[in-house]
């Protein structure tokens, strides 16, 4: 790897050990092994390297995500079904990527202050909502953009308000056999 490469690894290293607001440029150049000063070079700031970090972090999740759902449901499951077992997954995922949802949190917090940050989570905000849709209800966001919308958000919002119970008592974490159910009784 060269300079640039190295640099990105330790912010990310950084972001999950320490969160974005609390990792230093000196805490980048330890973890890469590289200057002070190939953080300007590379990047212009600190503030750029860690959104890089941040957003290739994101990436990264959602494509390992993607490949585990995409074998994890039986054919010809049922929306419910369907539902239950994206809902495992994603949480399965949540322990070990706990310091990115934290990081996260922390930055929905500061995006009046953090432009590019805002139009990044937006712009992931709305293609996780067409993903969701897919995921959880097989709906494809091409052939039916407003439905995908709709009930993409519905599951964002979902999952949102779930990841905030999560992050503060990970013990009360609904699997997906109880979100489903909750939706059984919720819709009666």
């Amino acid at each position: 790897m060269g300079n640039r490469e190295d640099l990105l690894a330790g912010a990310k290293r950084c972001l999950m050990e320490k969160g974005y607001s609390r990792t230093t440029a000196r805490d980048i150049a330890s973890a890469s092994g590289v200057s002070l000063a190939g953080i300007g070079y590379h990047f212009r700031s600190k503030d750029a390297l860690m959104n890089e970090a941040l957003f290739e972090a994101m990436r990264e999740w959602g494509d390992e995500l993607a490949a585990t759902l995409a074998g994890s449901v039986e054919p010809g499951a049922t929306p419910l079904r369907r539902f239950e077992v994206a809902w495992d997954r994603v949480v399965e995922s949540l322990d070990r990527l706990r310091p990115l949802w934290i990081t996260q949190f922390e930055l929905v917090g500061q995006v009046d202050h953090l432009p590019e940050v805002r139009a990044y989570l937006v712009q992931g905000l709305r293609a996780a909502q067409d993903g969701l849709a897919e995921l959880f209800a097989g709906i494809d966001p091409a052939t039916d953009p407003e439905r995908a919308r709709l009930v993409g958000s519905l599951y964002q919002a979902m999952l949102t308000g779930f990841l905030s119970q999560w992050l503060l008592d990970p013990s009360s974490a609904l699997r997906g056999h109880e979100v489903a159910q909750a939706l059984r009784l919720a819709t009666a």
